[in-house]
């Protein structure tokens, strides 16, 4: 029974009660000590030096190893485990990231590699020692505050003295309870740019900077701020038409990760690929081979939409500030940063002012001590007390000169200047030394003085020093969102039972209607009158009598449906053209006026707003004179989704019939080009192209002398930096091009029309020979430039005006032309002309003023000559201007800051 009760937790009358000790206070001071512990020693940096305290502990173990050689690494984590109470695979782990990061440790051996993935060799076979950036940067023990080690026994730094914004040139990432902290790294030389403007009171910006390179979109960082955002790209471009590369990786990847997630969108459908090649060596290069048919710019947009070619990333800025986390951002990171390299370069001046003051001292009361022959003074001496005296005595008619008190420790020091010294003392060298101090004094007083000054010269030497090699590899660009349906492999096909009303990929014994993605809209229109749009499936009910069944692109204007519906309210037979742009998935949309008896005659889906004619047969007994006529879907407009419609006729209609097929209604299509992302858009975004229709073209000249003509896609992929312009292509169009011959540096012009037609394929309008380039081209009708050029012997350059179509007639695509009247060219620069036509129809009215009439012609050639003629696109042709010396403010325009 006793037994019983103990199992059922009732205590026996027999057993002496025990305290009881309440469990939840326990819990809750155990999990708050865990808690701090884990943030504030393991997974979140201190403010101070950027580092957690496991990276401390490394980096001081290898400063108290260092002798200037490599030590193994085994070795340094065995000296690190002194300091950190765990084990050698975590120091392990923690020092070789620390190492891949290449700026605090010197390494030899197999460290691993970033960007593949691989890891570092077993730490018995790699080898270290503090860079010398680590070294100039890191350690000071004077201005080091210490702490006793975790066992007692040693003393360790409680942050590291760091002159420098290393936490934003590292970055971090951690997790800890209840919260995470995600730094990402930034670009050295830009940090050091940053912290000498703060310090010149001038604002600055702050970009991530990857070590794998990519694209990156800034719009939503929000300085680094917890809920910013960053999207960071691969660089996609294609090899060839069967082949894509990639030359770059997004941060937090590895091609092998990279390669994985390929394969796995491709297992899944969502791309077609026939195999993916990594040829990664010194630099990244993944090759991936389409499968045939498949197009390159489509598949890029679906690498960056299904696999790790894209990622985004959220920055969350949590660092330990006086022992507490704090949420902040990268700017203010670097401001508190850059304000203690300030205070530290303070404290090393007050320190070795003070060291130089010491020095002075005694070397002039060494001076004192021997010149004046107070030695011989102590001779008859007897106790170290009279000796001591003596020596003050003796001192004391100096003392008024001197910083601070003569101590008794000053005077026993003195007494220990051995008898060589004395009997070898030169006053002159002597003199020499007091000299060379006080002039060091005098320029660290002057630091001190001018503290901002010396801290950016200290920042600029850092720059000089280390900043080679560190250049900004991850691009700056905007990256525009890709839907994933539009780019998604069709992986699926659509079937649909007509009758029964079902429609999915799993009805293959039914009615194929067309291939779909797995992550396709469907849009269904029935008998009745009324369309529903719902998400693809294997088999799903969408309502019996289905008349039409396709894939629906939301926001897509070109896309007009054509009705003729029987109202079954008033008996009419109405007609209609609208659009479904944006519609809610599985809501049923009623087409038709009433919702009773009301029924469909004739549908057509028209993919370019295409306009019909119709056949309409009026039933035997209608009382209209003529019961067969034609009509025209051109004559009505297209209209909103809701919409009643037109009367076609009030009497009973048998049928509707096709009778021929109709040419779209529609208006071209407005095309802008994006220089910024390198892509078409019809959202207003960058330059006008023009308006197209369904056979234009777009043109682009490459700086390589070379042209290209495509479709007007939005899928297209430009590469912007090798586009010298872009054009909606004219085929009569006269171009005038400037070029230089590779092999014998001469400069020719030439104009001609394009003569090849074939879509997607460069062709080379200069001399293909090494070093030709194109200097400038221009689409202009009546081409005028402004050369810039140096006559020979002389220093100075000329700048002289040139009508191009009076150089040289039109000629064949291929030939090299004329030589150029002008040599040694630097630059070359369009000058717009005035529109002939606004200045004609002035001219043409005879009831305008000759003097209103030459206002409007320097009007219209100034508004003219404002038009940007850098941007590409631009009628009149573009330039480049090979002149690139520039001054320091043009350079400091250039860059990031503002």
């Amino acid at each position: 029974m006793e037994e019983n009760n103990n199992i059922n937790g009732q205590h026996s009358s027999d057993e002496p009660l025990h305290d009881v000790v309440p469990v939840s206070g326990m819990y809750e001071n155990w999990f708050l000590d865990y808690a701090s512990y884990v943030i504030l020693e393991r997974a979140v940096p201190a403010i101070n030096d950027g580092l957690k305290p496991v990276q401390r502990r490394i980096l001081h173990a290898m400063k108290e190893m260092d002798d200037g050689r490599y030590n193994k690494v085994a070795n340094i984590i065995g000296s690190t485990m002194q300091y950190h109470p765990h084990g050698d695979m975590s120091i392990g782990d923690a020092m070789v990231n620390l190492g891949q990061k290449d700026l605090l440790i010197d390494m030899q051996g197999n460290w691993g590699d970033v960007r593949t993935g691989d890891r570092a060799a077993a730490s018995r076979y790699i080898e270290a020692r503090p860079s010398k950036l680590a070294l100039d940067i890191l350690y000071n023990p004077q201005t080091t505050e210490w702490q006793l080690s975790y066992d007692g026994r040693k003393k360790e730094p409680v942050t590291l003295p760091v002159k420098f914004p290393l936490l934003l040139a590292q970055g971090v990432e951690g997790i800890a309870v209840g919260l995470s902290t995600k730094i990402l790294p930034h670009n050295f030389c830009e940090l050091i740019d940053a912290s000498i403007r703060h310090l010149k009171g001038k604002s600055f910006k702050l970009y991530p900077d990857f070590l794998t390179g990519g694209t990156i979109d800034i719009e939503e960082y929000n300085k680094g701020h917890r809920g910013g955002k960053v999207k960071v790209r691969a660089k996609i471009e294609e090899y060839d038409k069967k082949q894509l590369v990639i030359k770059d990786i997004p941060f937090g990847t590895t091609t092998t990760s990279l390669i994985e997630s390929i394969i796995k969108a491709n297992d899944k459908g969502k791309i077609k690929i026939k195999k993916v090649v990594d040829n990664t060596a010194k630099d990244i290069e993944i090759l991936v081979q389409l499968a045939p048919g498949v197009s390159p710019d489509i598949t890029i947009d679906a690498l960056y939409a299904f696999t790790d070619c894209q990622v985004s990333i959220s920055p969350n800025a949590c660092v330990i500030v006086e022992d507490k986390p704090l949420f902040t951002n990268v700017h203010e990171i670097l401001k508190i940063n850059t304000d203690q390299t300030v205070d530290l370069l303070r404290q090393e001046l007050e320190i070795r002012k003070g060291e130089l003051l010491e020095k002075i001292l005694f070397s002039s009361l060494e001076k004192i001590f021997i010149e004046n022959r107070i030695y011989r003074d102590i001779e008859e001496c007897e106790t170290w007390e009279s000796v001591l005296e003596t020596i003050d005595q003796g001192l004391e008619p100096f003392k008024a000169q001197f910083y601070r008190e003569i101590t008794q420790d000053d005077i026993v020091r003195l007494t220990e200047i051995k008898i060589k010294r004395i009997s070898r003392f030169d006053a002159f060298k002597a003199d020499e030394l007091m000299r060379k101090l006080q002039e060091e004094l005098a320029q660290v007083e002057h630091h001190l003085a001018n503290i901002i000054d010396y801290a950016v010269d200290y920042y600029q030497n850092l720059l000089t020093k280390y900043g080679k090699g560190r250049e900004r590899r991850t691009e700056i660009s905007s990256i525009e969102t890709i839907a994933a349906t539009a780019v998604a492999a069709n992986n699926a096909k659509l079937y649909a039972n007509f009758k029964d009303g079902f429609i999915g990929y799993g009805l293959k014994k039914d009615e194929f209607i067309s291939d779909c993605s797995d992550l396709d809209d469907i849009i269904v229109f029935r008998k009745d009158g009324r369309c529903v749009v719902t998400k693809i499936q294997d088999k799903v009910f969408v309502g019996k009598d289905i008349i039409y069944a396709g894939v629906f692109k939301k926001n897509d204007e070109r896309m007009v449906y054509n009705l003729a519906y029987l109202d079954g309210k008033s008996g009419r037979t109405m007609v209609k053209r609208f659009n479904v742009t944006s519609v809610t998935r599985d809501k049923e949309y009623n087409l038709t006026k009433s919702e009773k008896g009301s029924k469909v005659h004739y549908f057509t889906a028209n993919p370019n707003g295409e306009a019909e004619v119709v056949t309409v047969y009026l039933t035997a007994g209608a009382k209209a004179r003529k019961k067969i006529f034609d009509f025209d879907f051109a004559e009505i407009d297209i209209k909103g989704r809701g919409a009643g419609g037109n009367i076609l006729t009030k009497y009973p209609v048998r049928k509707v019939d096709l009778k021929s097929e109709g040419k779209s209604t529609l208006a071209g299509t407005n095309i802008w080009y994006d220089e910024s992302i390198g892509r078409l858009n019809r959202d207003e975004r960058g330059i006008h192209l023009g308006n197209f229709n369904a056979d234009d073209k777009v043109i682009c000249f490459y700086k390589d002398g070379s042209y290209e003509l495509t479709s007007f896609e939005l899928s297209n992929h430009y590469n912007d930096g090798q586009i010298f312009s872009i054009h909606k292509f004219d085929p009569e169009q006269i171009l005038s091009v400037i070029h230089q011959d590779g092999e014998s540096k001469v400069v020719y012009v030439k104009r001609f029309v394009i003569e090849t037609m074939t879509v997607g394929k460069a062709f080379s309008f200069i001399n293909e020979s090494a070093n030709s380039k194109m200097l400038h081209i221009s689409v202009a009708s009546e081409p005028k430039v402004k050369v810039t050029y140096r006559k020979k012997g002389e220093r100075s350059k000329s700048q002289k005006e040139l009508s191009l179509a009076d150089l040289i007639e039109k000629k064949g695509w291929k030939s090299i032309g004329n030589k150029f009247p002008i040599q040694n060219i630097s630059g070359v620069e369009e000058i717009a002309v005035a529109s002939e036509e606004a200045v004609g129809a002035a001219e043409e009215a005879s009831t305008v003023d000759p003097h209103v009439l030459e206002g409007l012609k320097a009007e219209v050639q100034k508004e003219v000559e404002e038009e940007d003629l850098s941007k590409p696109g631009f009628d009149v042709g573009s330039s480049i201007d090979l002149d690139t010396d520039k001054s320091d403010d043009e350079k400091d325009q250039l860059g990031l800051f503002e």
